[in-house]
């Protein structure tokens, strides 16, 4: 890498965003970090900013913004609130690619708007391909902009594609840990508990795409996501448990040949790899010993039980917004999870009554997948009423 490039980090004081910044304090002299930006976390975004010294940040929560302004006004940092004005900061001149790290639909317009500015994205923020995902690479198609998938399972799949990127993809497979829940069936799923879902075997994640974890909703939202990304058709993607998490995808091509990333489950290595590609810069990361690890298992998963993965594939096959409505629903419901007012199962009930009953928009603008994801949400939170009554 020649040059530093110049980073927006949306999302910083989350998972993927705070995790981004170890890579960003390992390597001083690739990267120049210009934004970052909060939710609500206020005191972690002040803390941030003072080690970091952004051209900007943006907290989210308006009512915070006059405790960032007051704690940065003396570090000369621009101090903005509230979500339009992450679509603003993306468009900086000194930003050369922006790591989407926010969750769920809150992505859609910043990374568009990114994109519309010509900045390539680090792609953390799943939600954004899964809500509009021919708009968004039909944008950046226009845009010459390139999207780096920063999930794990995505990540793995364009490194099996370096240097294959003009020979046809038979298949992928994107793993999948199988979550706390491995192996439970439907009448095991119907009591647990909030703090049980968030116990994840393999990897630590905020608290949202945990829970999609636990119900196979986040490779549902995976393999949406892959579809637009690498250009796939509904049967070219399969899901395979491997509990283990060492293997994080596979690609097979039209010979027969299959290539596989592996490594330990780490997303430093996938936010570093997105941020530099096409460079590898060393790291100290822990390294995958074999002998560790004398057994690599897999196994189908169990799509009765975990519905939502079947869910993914029909929004795919009905095409327009259903995925935009399958998604919209699934915040919400994975919220009424987390706040106790409907069971586990009942997410991918919500899921799958809000798909199927909202509106699809076959040939949807933008203006229709915000109203979709209004309308489904709407829908999903008087289901979450009704059952919690």
């Amino acid at each position: 890498m020649q040059n530093k490039k110049g980073v927006a980090i949306l999302g910083s004081t989350g998972s993927i965003g705070t995790q981004a910044l170890d890579v960003l304090r390992a390597n001083p002299e690739h990267f120049d970090l210009q934004i970052l930006t909060a939710n609500g976390n206020a005191e972690l975004l002040i803390e941030q900013a003072i080690e970091f010294k952004p051209n900007a940040v943006v907290i989210v929560d308006e009512s915070k913004y006059e405790a960032v302004k007051n704690a940065l006004w003396s570090h000369d940092i621009q101090v903005y609130a509230g979500a339009d004005s992450l679509e603003q900061v993306v468009t900086y001149n000194e930003v050369d690619i922006v790591l989407t790290a926010l969750v769920g639909y809150a992505g859609l317009k910043p990374t568009l708007a990114a994109i519309d500015a010509g900045k390539h994205i680090a792609l953390a923020n799943k939600e954004t391909l899964v809500v509009a995902g021919e708009l968004v690479t039909k944008l950046a198609q226009e845009k010459g902009v390139n999207i780096y998938p920063v999930d794990s399972e995505h990540s793995a799949i364009f490194q099996c594609l370096v240097g294959e990127f003009h020979n046809p993809i038979e298949k992928i497979y994107l793993t999948a840990s199988g979550g706390p829940f491995r192996g439970m069936k439907r009448e095991q799923l119907m009591h647990v508990t909030k703090e049980a879902a968030l116990k994840h075997p393999n990897w630590e994640m905020g608290a949202k795409i945990t829970i999609d974890s636990a119900s196979m909703m986040n490779k549902g939202l995976e393999v949406i996501e892959a579809k637009w990304l690498f250009g796939l058709k509904n049967d070219q993607i399969d899901v395979i448990v491997h509990p283990q998490s060492i293997v994080h995808s596979l690609v097979q091509f039209q010979d027969g040949s299959m290539k596989a990333q592996m490594g330990l489950p780490d997303m430093k290595l996938p936010i570093q790899f997105a941020l530099t590609y096409p460079d590898r810069l060393p790291t100290d990361f822990p390294r995958f010993n074999f002998l560790n690890y004398p057994t690599l298992s897999f196994e189908q998963p169990d799509r009765e039980t975990f519905s939502n993965l079947n869910l993914a594939y029909k929004a795919m096959e009905l095409g327009g917004t259903a995925a935009c409505a399958l998604n919209g629903a699934n915040e919400v419901a994975v919220q009424a999870f987390l706040d106790g007012k409907i069971g586990f199962l009942e997410i991918a009930e919500i899921n799958e009554t809000t798909m199927l009953n909202v509106e699809n928009v076959n040939l949807p603008e933008l203006k229709d997948y915000i109203n979709i994801n209004d309308t489904a949400r709407a829908f999903a939170s008087e289901l979450v009423n009704q059952i919690a009554k």
